[in-house]
């Protein structure tokens, strides 16, 4: 088999993807990985990941290979939950206080700080439309985040997600009021939950 079927292969294993990384570990060189995307057989996305030709790149996979630590919240997380009808123009992620990413200058992103032992908190992964998997806040602690920073946000956005999560069958107020609690703003969500009710 040459390197370019291995390539092909490896690409079909793992939902059109590639990482250089992965590709060393299978003894396929740099060069292999260059020639393939000059002869326009793969597309170089990110530094060190590749994607077939044949599909379309799937910018939150994109952005959280370029972000590992990165957790996907507020706008961006109600649109991965069906909370939101709108598809956000730059991705939101929330990462550790004082972590740093070259992300920061992209104009295509919007970063949220968090403590870093409550970064986890309410992450789980999540599939896209396109298959692949990427890390995204629960429902209830990305309303959290969203009412927390409201004024940062669309205003309306929330108000219709929150409209959406609580005429939902999957609702759970009791974890709700946790993380409320555990980010300080359960007067906040109070007040909101009641003029829903």
């Amino acid at each position: 088999m040459s390197s370019t079927e291995k390539v092909l292969e490896l690409l079909g294993q793992q939902g059109g993807y590639l990482t250089s990384t992965r590709a060393r570990e299978s003894k396929i060189d740099n060069k292999t990985l260059q020639r393939m995307t000059n002869r326009n057989q793969i597309e170089r996305v990110a530094h060190g990941l590749y994607v077939d030709v044949n599909i379309m790149p799937d910018r939150f996979y994109i952005a959280q290979y370029r972000c590992p630590k990165g957790v996907f919240s507020h706008d961006t997380a109600l649109f991965l939950h069906d909370l939101s009808d709108r598809d956000p123009l730059r991705l939101t992620m929330t990462i550790p206080s004082g972590w740093n990413s070259q992300l920061l200058t992209d104009a295509n992103m919007i970063f949220f700080y968090c403590e870093p032992k409550r970064i986890l908190l309410g992450a789980r992964e999540i599939e896209t439309t396109s298959g692949v998997r990427v890390n995204v806040y629960d429902v209830e602690r990305t309303l959290c985040d969203c009412l927390k920073n409201i004024d940062k946000l669309d205003r309306d956005l929330v108000l219709t997600a929150l409209k959406r999560y609580a005429s939902g069958n999957n609702r759970d107020n009791a974890k709700l009021l946790e993380y409320a609690n555990s980010m300080k703003i359960r007067d906040i969500v109070y007040r909101y939950l009641e003029v829903l009710e």
